[in-house]
């Protein structure tokens, strides 16, 4: 007489066929975050770049239009201090008295700064005066005008970063961005030359 044969399926999974799984996954999560990470550094550097020139090309405009550059000095201007946001409104057709852009004329219109000061501009509460213009890191920018028109700039964004003469310029604008984890001398720089 035959006895039936009882098969056994497995109802799971070993240990080591889950720890194997748990592994493929996290070598996949690590490879997705770091290409993830690069992809958005390189989203912020474009963004940041996209304003810096926008504030260049607004500084050119108010000169084609006016024969004269805002109120500015060749030594780099924040755009969170006093003298940058001076030029942001006079650029944006929003400035206070001394009135330099008597037609209103909006040389400027950048995207409104997301929480945090980041990647934009500020405005005050009442959101009719720039507050501060800000990189997708959280920093200012800086704009170099050429002050004494000779259409020359000297310009030094920091140590690590090697000065440049700019002949043909009315004004650069650049950002240092956040530093490189590689190098603790060396930043993403984001300029117009």
């Amino acid at each position: 007489m035959k006895t039936p044969s009882v098969s056994r399926f497995r109802k799971g999974f070993t240990l080591i066929e889950l720890l194997v799984v748990i592994a493929i996954i996290a070598v996949l999560a690590a490879a997705g975050f770091a290409g993830g990470t690069a992809a958005l550094n390189k989203a912020r550097k474009v963004s940041a770049q996209a304003a810096a020139t926008s504030v260049a090309t607004a500084i050119d405009q108010f000169y084609t239009e006016y024969s004269s550059l805002p109120t500015g000095t060749e030594t780099p201007v924040a755009t969170n201090s006093a003298a940058g946001v001076r030029i942001l409104n006079i650029l944006a057709g929003i400035e206070t008295a001394p009135i330099e852009n008597e037609r209103k004329v909006r040389f400027l219109s950048l995207k409104e700064a997301k929480s945090g000061n980041r990647d934009g501009v500020v405005y005050n509460s009442a959101g009719n005066q720039i507050t501060g213009l800000f990189d997708p890191w959280g920093l200012p920018y800086y704009i170099v005008m050429d002050a004494n028109y000779d259409e020359r700039l000297a310009i030094s964004p920091g140590n690590s970063i090697t000065a440049v003469n700019l002949n043909g310029r009315r004004a650069a604008v650049y950002s240092l961005g956040v530093k490189n984890t590689g190098d603790a001398n060396a930043s993403t720089l984001v300029k117009t030359w």
